[in-house]
């Protein structure tokens, strides 16, 4: 069912710290399960699409830069509620507004540096995950 999937990426920030192992430790501690990973660098033209939404926005170019500066960890998460129960793992988008013991409270710097990307919606977990992984990298 598409609400027991999520989309996740441990972005070029934390990659570069050294959180992934903590990040990916807090994800399965948390009740999910890994259906698909890869460590994987977007291109331009990657980091342009994914984040088409935000193409008329003013951070639009340093948002592309930062996705396209290092190595990122891109992954398809399996749970009930999903979507829903990840966005409350990561936290607030601004770490210091983000709960304590989320993700982005221990590992992201700043809100354009927020260390991990969760999908918002059903719909749009299904779409992110189909551009990082083809179904038979899924399982």
């Amino acid at each position: 069912m598409a609400d027991n999937r999520t989309f996740t990426m441990i972005k070029p920030d934390a990659v570069e710290n050294g959180h992934i192992g903590g990040i990916l430790d807090q994800i399965t501690a948390s009740g999910f399960r890994i259906v698909a990973m890869k460590l994987t660098q977007m291109t331009q033209r990657d980091a342009e699409t994914f984040y088409a939404i935000h193409k008329e926005r003013p951070f639009f170019g340093e948002l592309v830069e930062f996705m396209t500066r290092g190595p990122i960890v891109a992954a398809i998460l399996e749970k009930d509620n999903a979507v829903e129960d990840f966005r409350t793992l990561i936290g607030a988008t601004n770490p210091e507004e983000a709960a304590e013991g989320t993700i982005r409270k221990k590992y992201a710097k700043s809100i354009g540096e927020n260390a991990v990307h969760g999908s918002d919606s059903d719909e749009n977990a299904q779409i992110e995950g189909a551009f990082h992984f083809a179904g038979r990298e899924m399982f």
